[in-house]
């Protein structure tokens, strides 16, 4: 059997999504499994020994071609992509997004049983089935699950996972020596794609004094390049506290010096959910959304103070203030670590 399983895009949501390898994994004989992503999140899955292939997908080629009217030259995108796909002879097409564009993708992949979430978006009529995300919404990747267990397969071990390559764990040891960390320390991850779902700048600076003086131990800010600016406004300048990694660290790399951390401490971002996959101590801090409030594992820790708004998603009505994140202390985060940690 061939399985082309559709969840291109957010680092999150490709760790959440990770127990559905082992569920399908542990059929017999066990399906050739490939994975449709992004290919700036394809070095999540390269050492992973569930997944028998990657299947990149340029959305941004397709999205520019779109917007610049170059529908010509999308059609002809389209047909190659579909081509290749259906070249796969894939039995069975497991869309885990539910978006119109996912929906398109499993339609176009030829497989003959389409499965996906059930959702308001558009597209419907190209799934042979759907699903709703179940009744569950507290535990981290619970719509995953409740898919596999409709579709009756055995979940036998909810937990999210990655698997780190060497290469990886070289180049995270490098970073750490020069950035001055030779011993244990803290990784924070403070960055995600909106505003809204970020802790402000001077808890990160407090928390970062806090975790020197209480424990002894150094902090690493984790980021991609885009947060390299961020990353420098909570350091600060000379004689900082707090040691750099955004922007330096690749997404497998900052993987990898999560893996070695004494614990982490993050927004709602992928590195967050990251922590919870490596088996490291986690705080999570959550306020404009809330993925989940438990994990499969006891070692991570989500801090949310629900308000009449919560969760306000895309939406915020707070005029810029997230009084939710703001309302999350220093002191509170510092339980949650002796609690786990």
């Amino acid at each position: 059997m061939r399985i082309l399983i559709i969840r291109p895009s957010s680092m999150g949501d490709v760790v959440m999504a990770s127990p559905v390898l082992k569920a399908l994994k542990g059929q017999t004989p066990p399906p050739e499994i490939h994975w449709l992503i992004d290919p700036a999140l394809s070095e999540l899955l390269e050492d992973n020994p569930f997944v028998d292939g990657l299947i990149p997908w340029d959305k941004r080629r397709w999205n520019k071609l779109f917007t610049q009217f170059r529908f010509v030259e999308l059609l002809r995108e389209i047909k190659k992509f579909r081509c290749h796909l259906k070249a796969q002879a894939y039995d069975l097409a497991l869309d885990l997004q539910g978006l119109f564009r996912s929906r398109f993708l499993a339609f176009i992949s030829g497989a003959r049983e389409r499965v996906g979430f059930s959702s308001r978006e558009p597209g419907a009529f190209f799934m042979t089935r759907l699903v709703s995300k179940g009744p569950d919404k507290k535990l981290m990747g619970s719509e995953y699950l409740y898919l596999m267990e409709e579709m009756g397969y055995e979940v036998s071990d909810p937990a999210p996972h990655l698997f780190l390559g060497k290469g990886a764990e070289e180049k995270a040891n490098e970073i750490l020596k020069r950035s001055g960390i030779d011993g244990p320390f803290f990784a924070l991850a403070p960055f995600t794609t909106r505003p809204q779902k970020h802790w402000p700048k001077e808890s990160w600076q407090k928390l970062a004094l806090v975790l020197r003086d209480r424990f002894g131990l150094p902090s690493i800010i984790l980021g991609g390049p885009g947060d390299v600016a961020g990353a420098q406004e909570i350091i600060g300048g000379e004689g900082a506290v707090i040691k750099n990694s955004a922007g330096i660290a690749s997404i497998r790399e900052s993987a990898a010096i999560i893996s070695r951390a004494e614990a982490l401490i993050g927004v709602d971002t992928g590195l967050t959910h990251m922590g919870t996959a490596l088996k490291r101590p986690t705080v999570a801090l959550f306020g404009a959304t809330c993925p989940y409030l438990e994990t499969p594992l006891e070692g991570t820790k989500v801090l949310y103070h629900k308000l009449p708004c919560s969760p306000c998603k895309r939406r915020p009505t707070c005029k810029g203030d997230y009084t939710c994140m703001k309302k999350i202390e220093v002191d509170q985060v510092v339980e949650a670590l002796l609690e786990i940690h």
